[in-house]
């Protein structure tokens, strides 16, 4: 009696706020205040008015918190106390005898399944069996580093599939246990996601979590590839218990984690299912051209042809298998097979033209172009559908021309400064010389100056006022000359001109 006692109140300072008020108004007791006062409280009802009913609805508080089919444990169990296994190991579940508690928390079990999460399904691995359903990760306390258990066993038939898979590069085979982890949230489905400060421990030795790629712009912060964790060289092959142990950064944020067996797939291996399965025929790319080019009487603008080029966006080198993505308004194709190649790497699955998602599900060949890419030549770069769905190549020849055509300027007259005329103004508004003097005389390529008519003269800058008065002063009048002859020469220098500037229209 005193155990089972001791037991209910340890469950009791396990509650949450709510389960504490539910407790206690279900016992006809008052439910406000602060959480230190509803435990007390609760705490006071267990030892005072302890009774088959109220141990029912304390039980059946905590084990609708605490549930006992997950198969997450906490770190710090020690040897010998009972554990609970997957629902899907062949290993009895533990019972409640010698659960023991730390801090009013079940050391027994510290996570709750997170029945409701689901992952994203990912094209290079196809899910075989599950053997742990995405459970939710319980921080134990408010340290920053949290530690937790998984353990599972394989069966026969499992470990068999493991043992007898090729391997597609040294050490690494086509049948795998992976771990996969992301955030805990119901609504749609979740990417993979690791937490802060992964680590990953299976039967004692540290296995690899992929670290970040580096960044080559500068101010970007590297980011990390979140994949599936590959196990399975560390795992026992037999029907010994294999435990895992996570170790995680709690800042908040809620993290679910699962264990599968899976098939793993090389590019080459969905390059044959898209060849197999997705092939859009010539004649519905036809139709699709069609479709873009049909005039509209709405649009200002009547577009009369599409250019597409033959060379892939990826590597600017000519396209072998042209594809593209469903749901992308361009007829502008991409190499399939490096595509491909690229996301094994590093799985972005992003567009190259217009940076949509592009999933593999939607991917297709567009077999219109790969007849084109057939018929056209190598030094064919680019072609031009028309509007009846039918295509002409553009050579090298005529892409320069339409590029000459597009970069030259339309010619304008030369307009020389120097003449006031030329540029629609009168003497009048351009009389001013470099002397400060007024006449046309003064003014270089006048009416009356050296030269043809209308045409300008060269100005000398670096002479002085005289020189220039008696070179081009010959068609002035004769008043201006004498003036010119009566003023004082200005001293003779390169810069020692009067404030006066010429005007230039």
């Amino acid at each position: 009696m005193a155990a089972e006692l001791v037991e209910t109140m340890n469950m009791v300072k396990s509650f949450r706020v709510s389960d504490l008020q539910t407790l206690l108004a279900s016992m006809g007791r008052s439910k406000s205040g602060l959480k230190q006062d509803l435990v007390g409280r609760a705490l006071r009802l267990v030892q005072t008015e302890y009774s088959p009913e109220l141990l029912k609805n304390v039980r059946q508080l905590y084990e609708s918190r605490f549930p006992r089919t997950s198969g997450w444990l906490a770190a710090r169990r020690p040897e010998g106390v009972p554990v609970a296994y997957s629902s899907l190991s062949s290993s009895p579940t533990a019972t409640s005898q010698g659960t023991d508690y730390l801090n009013g928390v079940s050391k027994q079990i510290t996570t709750t399944p997170a029945a409701e999460v689901k992952l994203v399904p990912l094209p290079f691995y196809q899910t075989l069996e599950t053997l742990l359903q995405p459970t939710e990760l319980i921080a134990q306390n408010n340290e920053k580093l949290q530690d937790s258990q998984c353990i599972f066993e394989l069966t026969p038939n499992q470990a068999d599939q493991i043992r007898n898979a090729t391997e597609l590069r040294p050490g690494i085979r086509s049948i795998q246990v992976v771990l996969r982890i992301c955030y805990t949230d119901s609504i749609g489905v979740q990417e993979d996601q690791y937490p802060p400060n992964i680590a990953v421990k299976v039967n004692q030795s540290y296995c690899h979590v992929p670290g970040y790629y580096p960044s080559n712009k500068p101010g970007v912060e590297p980011r990390r590839p979140c994949r599936p964790v590959n196990i399975t060289p560390w795992l026992h092959l037999s029907s010994i218990t294999n435990r895992v142990t996570v170790t995680w950064g709690n800042f908040g944020k809620r993290y679910s984690v699962a264990v599968y067996l899976v098939r793993v797939f090389t590019a080459a291996d969905l390059f044959s299912q898209l060849k197999l399965c997705s092939v859009e025929s010539a004649e519905r790319c036809r139709e699709r051209i069609q479709d873009k080019l049909r005039y509209d009487p709405e649009s200002e603008i009547a577009t009369t042809g599409l250019r597409v080029s033959l060379i892939c966006p990826l590597v600017k080198m000519r396209l072998g298998v042209p594809s593209r993505v469903l749901t992308c308004a361009h007829l502008q194709c991409f190499d399939a097979v490096f595509f491909l190649q690229m996301n094994e790497k590093k799985p972005t699955w992003t567009c190259p033209v217009c940076d949509k998602p592009a999933p593999f599900e939607l991917l297709t060949i567009d077999g219109l172009l790969a007849e084109i890419l057939k018929e056209t030549s190598e030094d064919i770069e680019e072609i031009e559908y028309l509007t009846d769905g039918s295509w002409l190549p553009i050579s090298d020849e005529e892409k320069r021309d339409r590029e000459r055509e597009r970069s030259n300027t339309p010619d304008y007259p030369v307009v020389d400064i120097c003449i006031p005329e030329a540029n629609g103004h009168s003497p009048a508004h351009s009389s001013t010389s470099l002397t400060g003097k007024s006449g046309s005389g003064s003014v270089a390529g006048g009416s009356g100056g050296p030269g043809a008519p209308g045409g300008g003269a060269v100005v000398d800058l670096t002479l002085d006022s005289s020189s220039e008065e008696e070179g081009g002063g010959a068609g002035g009048d004769s008043e201006d000359t004498e003036d010119s002859a009566d003023s004082p020469a200005p001293k003779r220098g390169r810069y020692n001109y009067d404030k006066d500037l010429v005007t230039a229209y």
